[in-house]
Formats: C-alpha cells, structure tokens, sequence
C-alpha cells in the first residue's frame, strides 16, 4: 500500500546568515545585469534585469520585494527590467481560498490518491498522463505546475487483476480475527464464541471529513459493537439480571464504554501488522479506524539565505522562511519542492521529481499542495492567504501554464497593483509590456480606449514574430548562460522615467552599513568627494528607484 508522508514542519528559517543575530535585511546592490535569455532563445544577451545580493534577508522585507517584481534564486535576488528585457516576466498569484480547480487538475488529484491506495493501473495510466503533461507545458521542474483530497476514487484493478483495496481489506479482516483470538487466550476476552470482522470502505467524499489533519480514513470496522453485542448477550442467558453489564477479561462495564474498550484493545494489537501496509489505526468512539495519510510536505531547512521571521506571533508552525519540501512514498523520495513561506503567501521556486513518476503529473500536484496548505495554515496566520507562482511570460508559450491556476492576479510593473489575469490576457495577447493598471478598471466586456488599440496594433507584427521562438522552460529561475554586468546606464535612465514621475527619489534616509556601523546617506555624504558622490548617487538613485524608497531606508545597503 502506498503512502506519502504526512506534513511535518521541521524547520522554521533556512540557516544563521552573516548578520551577527540582527533581524535586519543586508544587501549588496551588483547593478543591471545582461545575459542571454534561456525563454526566446535569441542568443543575443537580451535579458536584462537588476540584481542583489542578500547577505540576510527578513520575510517581510522579502514580502515587500515579491510585490515588487523581485524573485530570488539562493542569496541572489533579481527583477527584470520589463520595459527593456526581452521576455517580460510578470509576477503572479492567487488567492488560495478563491482556487477553483479545473477538470484537469482535479483528475491529477484523484489519479495521485488511486496511486496512494494502491488501485491505479499505472500501465493504463502512462500513455494518457503523458499527453497531459505534455498539454499543459512542463510539470518537471516548472515553477510550479498544479488541491483537493476529498472525492478521491478506488477503482481500478492492478495488472495482475487483483483488486488491491480488496486485497487490503480482506487483509485487514484476517489480521482483526487473529487479534481478537489473541486476546482470547490471553485472557482479554473472556468469551470464546465472538463474531468475525467485517471492513468497510469509507466513502471517498467522506474520507476527509472523518479524518484528522491531512490523513485519510479509507476503511473502518465495527467489530467492537458487535463484540459488546455477543457478550452482552451471552452473559444475558447466563445472569439475566445482569444485563446492562459486560466484561472484558473478567472486568464488568457498561454501555458503549465497553465497545470503546474492545476498540482500544485491538488497535493497540493492530498498529504494527498495519504499519507494513502503510496504514495508521486508531480507535474512535468503538470504531477500528484505518488512515492512509496522503501526500504530505516534509519541511527540510534550506541553508541559503537567512530570512527571520517576523515579530508578529500570528505565524504558521512551520514558522516563516526558505524550505525544501520534500514528498515521500513509503520512504522513498520521490519529489522535492523549493519554496518560501512568508507572512502573505506561499513562493513556490521550482519543483524537481523522479522521472519514473512523470505519469503522476507531480508538478501539478505539487502546486495544489501548496495551494491546500495555504488554505489550511491561514488558521494559524490570517495574513498568509495567497500562492504565488512565480514569473508569468506570456510571450513564451510553454510558461503560459500558470495562468490555469484561477482566479490569479498578475502585477503591474510601473505602480505594483494586482490586477486580474483575465483583464491583463488580452492586454498581453498585443504587446509584451503592458502598464496593466492602466486598464485595471475594465472588466470583463470591457472596450480599450481607441488610441491604446492603435498602439498595440504596431507592435503585434513584432509580437508574433518573437513568440515563434517560443521553447520549453522548466523552471522560472534566472537563466545564466552567459551574462555580465553593465554599467552602461543611458538606456535604463530612460527607461525609468515614467517611474520617477510617480516615484520622488529621496536619497537622504536610505541605510547604509559601513563597518558593522548604519547610517543614513545624508550623514554620509560629507564622507565622498565630489565626484564620488556623484557617482555614488547614480547608484543609489537606480537602487531606490528598484526597491522602493521604504525599503531602502529599511534594508542595509551594504558597501
């Protein structure tokens, strides 16, 4: 019987960073970057995005980053310069108590749970998984591909045409009579005539509902009841006035506190022989319970970059921080995820898993898991309530499969709004940079202002051409090939004007730290000469301009 393990939150940051104890961001600013691009492939370095280095990094600073347009791959933290970047990559998310799974995405979600019972026919599976995965873009690595457990089937007969849940049924039958014959001759029971055991399936739309955590309850039994029954009745014909009582290895009880006794008994008889099946036992108010626990995330700390948690006790049990989550099957590693838990969301990295499991579509299944423990950890921190997936390129086909996680939000890359995904598509479907709260007002029917057509409708030529170079990415991480760093700022100022009109750049109060020191800039500029300080507000106004004028007098900027 297959089984994956159940949730367990083993660590709550990802390592001590080089900050001395401080709950402080520490940044290196390295500047504008060019490299090639591993989405259009051009070959040319044409992807272009500014870069930090995180010496520490706190979860609400990283927040705060996120809903910038920065992602970070280890200690490096990068956002692309979207109106000069070849491939512009939008930041994306849901709200995980808004998901609405679609067909496709609830049948990875039942094929997973035929899989953990142990009733799916894999070779039946791997050629129509295979046209699945293959549809829907990468689900190997891919910044999370695709939450639900509850209404999960138990149909399908393995190869040799046993049924599997039948088998484990008649199994568990086998091994309650056993038990109960034990505790016979040990004394436990004190009749020898008792009835034989008979399992029933749970229902699959009632498995959750019965069940704690994130286990399954897939088969129970009664055989307590019918215990308590026989004896009750047995002890009836032999003291009739003794009828309301009952006894369990010469002990007298009454009631359904006997059933519950009987219950007790045999599971703590039955946990070991059921453990080789990968099932748990309990007993429930007379009930002989058997879980299956299902896919679950087993948290590993991840010692890259040190984010702390915040000082708001409201915080998930895993804490806050950088994790490898790992999926197991009956002790085996069969997938590991990298994300970030923060104060608002879930950040999902990418996602690499055993190729001999590629029918099982685990990245999808991996983002409805995130998608779930978002929902479930929102009990224990309010403010966690969104997933977000990474970067959305619409100019690249094969990552487009993001946007099948509804209802998701894409983020403007001039004034950081969220705006719909379904307000933002047909902006995309035109040109590749979109200030998308510009027409974060239309809805849905909605007409675009005619000269905003007119200007879209010149760039479509270029579009097409460009989304023709479209390839397969499997994940959403930067892509190094061959980059370096530019100091060549004539281009980029430009670029950032429209920024500085709604963005007054305010060099005075950002935090610097020199010598284990922090100072403010306008208690440092008496330390550079002219042309130093020149040159040294150049930096600074292109740092405040990415980060934002609160974070830059929040973060260290380190020298």
């Amino acid at each position: 019987m297959a089984e994956a393990k159940k949730m367990r939150s083993e660590a709550s940051t990802s390592g001590s960073g080089g900050n001395g104890g401080r709950d402080e961001s520490v940044v290196m600013d390295v500047g504008r970057r060019k490299s090639t691009c591993g989405y259009c492939k051009s070959g040319a370095r044409t992807s272009i995005s500014h870069g930090l280095w995180a010496h520490s990094l706190t979860v609400d600073h990283y927040q705060a980053l996120l809903d910038r347009g920065w992602r970070r791959s280890g200690c490096f933290l990068y956002k692309p310069d979207m109106e000069k970047t070849c491939c512009p990559s939008y930041t994306i998310r849901l709200k995980a108590s808004d998901f609405v799974p679609s067909k496709e995405q609830t049948r990875v979600s039942k094929r997973m749970q035929r899989f953990l019972d142990g009733t799916l026919d894999v070779k039946k599976t791997d050629k129509s998984t295979h046209d699945l995965n293959t549809s829907g873009g990468s689900c190997s690595t891919a910044n999370n591909d695709d939450t639900s457990f509850a209404a999960m089937e138990s149909s399908v007969v393995d190869c040799e045409g046993t049924n599997k849940a039948d088998q484990l049924m008649r199994f568990l039958s086998d091994e309650i009579d056993n038990t109960v014959q034990l505790c016979i001759k040990s004394g436990e029971f004190s009749s020898n005539q008792l009835p034989k055991a008979s399992i029933k399936k749970v229902a699959p739309a009632k498995r959750k509902l019965q069940a704690e955590n994130s286990e399954e309850l897939l088969f129970s039994c009664n055989i307590a009841f019918q215990i308590a029954a026989t004896v009750k009745r047995l002890k009836k014909d032999a003291k009739p006035t003794k009828s309301s009582e009952h006894d369990v290895g010469g002990k007298v009880d009454s009631g359904d506190r006997f059933s519950k006794m009987i219950a007790e008994i045999l599971a703590g008889h039955l946990k070991q022989p059921t453990e080789s099946w990968g099932l748990s036992v309990r007993a429930c108010n007379g009930h002989i319970n058997f879980y299956s626990a299902t896919q679950q995330m087993d948290l590993v700390e991840v010692g890259r970059v040190h984010i702390e948690p915040n000082d708001d006790n409201a915080v998930p049990p895993s804490g806050f921080g950088s994790f490898h989550q790992q999926y197991l099957v009956d002790g085996k590693l069969i997938a590991v995820g990298v994300i970030d838990i923060l104060p608002k969301c879930l950040s999902s990295k990418y996602l690499f898993w055993d190729p001999d499991l590629a029918f099982l579509s685990l990245g999808k299944y991996s983002a409805l898991e995130e998608i779930r423990w978002v929902s479930e950890n929102q009990v224990h921190c309010p403010s966690l309530q969104y997933y977000y997936l990474g970067y959305y390129i619409h100019s690249c086909r094969k990552m487009r499969y993001k946007a099948a996680y509804r209802p998701s939000e894409l983020l403007c890359p001039l004034r950081y709004q969220w705006v719909p995904y379904d307000i933002a598509k047909p902006l995309l479907d035109r040109r590749k940079y979109v200030v998308l709260s510009d027409y974060a007002t239309l809805q849905n029917g909605g007409l675009l202002p005619q000269d905003v057509l007119v200007n879209m409708e010149e760039q479509q030529n270029d579009f097409a051409q460009e989304a023709s170079n479209d390839v397969s990415i499997n994940e959403d991480e930067m892509v190094e090939v061959d980059s370096d760093l530019s100091d060549d700022e004539s281009d980029s100022e430009a670029g950032a004007a429209t920024s500085l009109a709604l963005e007054d750049v305010d060099l005075s109060n950002v935090l610097f730290g020199v010598r284990g020191a922090r100072l403010r800039y306008k208690d440092l500029r008496h330390a550079f000469d002219p042309s130093q300080r020149k040159f040294m507000e150049n930096q600074l106004q292109r740092y405040v301009r990415v980060v934002g004028t609160e974070l830059s007098k929040q973060m260290v900027y380190s020298l």
